[in-house]
């Protein structure tokens, strides 16, 4: 695969999995960032176009989850936890049902990891046990598309169906569904998703999130 150059700076990225051999594949997906960063967080998207024949292996599942477990957690409590399933199981089944509709897209996807994270005793372990939760998606997500996966976590489903279907004990929060797969045909998908999946990527520029000094004063 050609390498693409960074819209943000001169330098060469390639991009994870196979975009370039997908026809009708959106253009400009990678991240414009001021310096090169790495290429796999460059090339990192959230594509809803899945393709429903791809399979995924249970070394290429245990792969996601192992770089989700090594993800940082605050205090080391580890309170992270996974509900995983895969295309034609029993548990894919049961979280593809959970899904809200606008969600409905992820049914094709090859795996769907319901993402859950231990509150703790306090105010404090619940607030940080969700930003453990956040580090182990990012990390997955990153190990997805260094192996040519795509991922789309989602908020959308019922929380409560998901306790009462995997018995999720009291004190374990239900926080997000993560789809995993291969990117699918665009000529073949919804209208809707390819409209959205065709939208610029944007991100509010650095000089409006990092400061210096004091707030509101872009870092220099």
């Amino acid at each position: 695969m050609s390498p693409k150059q960074d819209k943000g700076d001169a330098h060469a990225i390639f991009s994870a999995g196979s975009l370039a051999d997908v026809p009708d594949t959106p253009s400009g997906r990678l991240a414009a960032t001021t310096v090169p960063i790495h290429p796999d967080l460059a090339a990192r998207w959230s594509p809803r176009a899945f393709d429903p024949d791809a399979a995924i292996t249970a070394d290429q599942v245990t792969a996601l989850l192992e770089a989700a477990r090594w993800a940082a957690s605050w205090g080391h409590r580890q309170p992270v936890r996974f509900v995983v399933g895969r295309r034609g199981d029993e548990t894919f089944v049961t979280l593809a049902g959970l899904l809200k509709r606008g969600n409905s897209y992820a049914h094709a996807a090859s795996a769907l990891i319901l993402v859950c994270a231990e509150q703790g005793e306090d105010e404090r372990t619940a607030l940080y046990s969700a930003v453990d939760a956040g580090a182990a998606i990012a990390q997955l997500t990153v190990e997805a598309v260094s192996r040519g996966l795509i991922v789309h976590p989602m908020a959308g489903f019922d929380v409560d169906g998901a306790r009462a279907a995997f018995e999720i004990p009291d004190g374990v929060r239900p926080l997000a569904v993560v789809g995993i797969g291969t990117l699918g045909d665009y000529a073949h998908v919804d209208e809707a998703i390819a409209e959205r999946d065709g939208r610029p990527r944007e991100r509010l520029p650095l000089e409006q999130i990092a400061f210096g000094e004091r707030w509101g004063i872009p870092l220099g």
